[in-house]
């Protein structure tokens, strides 16, 4: 399927463009956004990866360069400037498939099952395969709007990015592994020291009882 060819989005971009969405589908009262609000939901600590600084000036730059691409309009009628996105139109997706972009430009590459857990509040997937299927149409399109990742070491499942933002990087959207858990050689010595008590109470017990120990 042919769709709109697009220059890659800077990473500013993409965060302003999924915030828009994710506001729109979650805080529907709020939306169009203001700059204070959209600079407040770009750099939220929560639900992100990676977690961003974006000064309000640059927030700003971002959406007139994403007016440019007629992905994002200005709303009248009000006194404070409020902005809107037009992905779905732009890129003539359905709903489903924009839920699934802002996720992936919000939380970066996920699987499908983590991808169907965190949509619930936007759009409730009926399961997984129906989350791969959205996927699928989307890494079909010319150009493809999204890429399914080599299988890392140590995962069950394929991870999916969103090519909005341009070619990934495999090497660097590797998930990062949790550093090996290290024992001080104090705690070391307690730990030793706890299983030999533990050790002689259970003697203890068995001589007390009067119970022949199993061989092991």
């Amino acid at each position: 399927m042919a769709g709109v060819s697009l220059r890659p989005l800077s990473a500013a971009e993409c965060r302003v463009l999924g915030v828009l969405v994710e506001k729109q589908l979650t805080v529907p009262d709020t939306y169009p956004l203001s700059l204070n609000a959209l600079t407040a939901g770009c750099n939220q600590k929560t639900a992100r990866q990676p977690v961003m600084e974006l000064p309000e000036a640059e927030v700003q730059q971002t959406v007139d360069e994403l007016r440019h691409l007629s992905l994002v309009n200005q709303t009248s009628g009000s006194r404070v400037s409020r902005y809107e996105h037009n992905v779905q139109r732009v890129l003539g997706i359905p709903s489903q498939s924009v839920v699934l972009l802002t996720l992936l430009m919000l939380r970066g590459p996920q699987t499908a099952a983590e991808l169907r857990i965190h949509s619930e509040r936007m759009h409730r997937f009926a399961d997984v395969s129906s989350v791969d299927a959205f996927l699928d149409e989307l890494s079909e399109r010319d150009p493809p709007l999204v890429v399914k990742l080599p299988r890392a070491p140590g995962m069950r499942e394929n991870r999916w990015a969103q090519l909005l933002g341009g070619p990934v990087d495999v090497a660097s959207s590797a998930p990062v592994s949790e550093p090996a858990a290290t024992v001080a050689p104090g705690e070391l010595a307690a730990l030793r020291a706890e299983v030999a008590e533990l050790r002689a109470l259970v003697e203890r017990l068995y001589t007390e009882l009067g119970v022949q120990k199993a061989d092991t």
